[in-house]
């Protein structure tokens, strides 16, 4: 986490309005980033993640609140770089926007490539740009949320910055996980990287259309998935072909629906292995 990589150090946080406009905010005594590991002593250190992860917690939880009395259903999509994360939303967003409005949260070292291409695709996006940082932050992402606006009983995409890492640690005030995962990876990306995948409620094997091309164990996947997480939900799908986007999107309106109504008829279909 931030206490180790030290990622972050006296970086501004950009925020790209939906309009394209930016500022930026910085955290500084108050923040939760903090110096290289060589500068702390072990002790120091872990009081510091303490600190950081305590911090990132409150702003969560209020996070979490605001979305709670909107009914506003929020995912925090984590993975690898190159995993199909935005190519998914734009699918996604061009199969359910009829019947769903959508928001989403782009994080990204540097550029707005991908707040662009959701905007394109027809709803509302804020690009935040992290600099030296490795993920987002609920501190960032109440930001976002006051700024969007998101509607009442609505759809909040939070594309992280590709890392398995440091986005396991720190909790957006999400409703959700998602591990997206790509054939093109290895199946053993669980055993890898057990915090993240431990903490994702669904993980996402993606780009199943290259499957024929490709020696990646689709089953010996899901076992070390659930090798550290017994209760994940897994999905196959390929956002370029369609193929398992069916699946995708009752997962979606399930977990929408129980975001709005608390409907328990809906938690069958979001929670547990399948």
């Amino acid at each position: 986490m931030c206490a180790i990589c030290g990622c972050g150090e006296s970086d501004n946080h950009q925020h790209g309005h939906e309009q394209g406009h930016s500022h930026a905010h910085e955290h500084g005594d108050a923040g939760l980033h903090t110096g290289p590991a060589r500068d702390l002593s072990k002790a120091r250190l872990v009081r510091v993640e303490q600190d950081i992860l305590g911090r990132n917690n409150e702003f969560a939880r209020s996070n979490r609140r605001y979305l709670s009395e909107l009914g506003i259903l929020a995912l925090n999509l984590v993975s690898s770089p190159g995993s199909g994360k935005t190519e998914l939303l734009v699918k996604t967003i061009e199969l359910l926007q009829q019947e769903l409005p959508i928001t989403v949260i782009e994080g990204d070292q540097q550029t707005a490539n991908d707040a662009e291409r959701i905007r394109t695709a027809g709803v509302k996006a804020m690009q935040i740009n992290t600099g030296k940082g490795c993920h987002l932050d609920a501190h960032m992402v109440g930001h976002a949320l006051q700024d969007l606006q998101p509607e009442q009983g609505s759809l909040l995409f939070i594309e992280n910055v590709g890392n398995l890492v440091c986005p396991a640690a720190f909790d957006l005030g999400e409703a959700h996980k998602v591990a997206i995962l790509s054939v093109t990876e290895g199946e053993d990306k669980p055993l890898k990287y057990p915090h993240m995948f431990a903490a994702s409620d669904l993980m996402i094997i993606n780009k199943i259309d290259l499957l024929p091309y490709l020696d990646f164990d689709v089953e010996r996947c899901i076992v070390y998935a659930r090798q550290v997480n017994p209760g994940i939900k897994v999905l196959q799908l390929s956002a370029k072909t369609g193929t398992g986007m069916a699946d995708w999107l009752r997962w979606l309106k399930a977990s929408s629906q129980i975001a709005v109504l608390g409907s328990p008829a809906a938690e069958s279909l979001v929670r547990g292995p399948a």
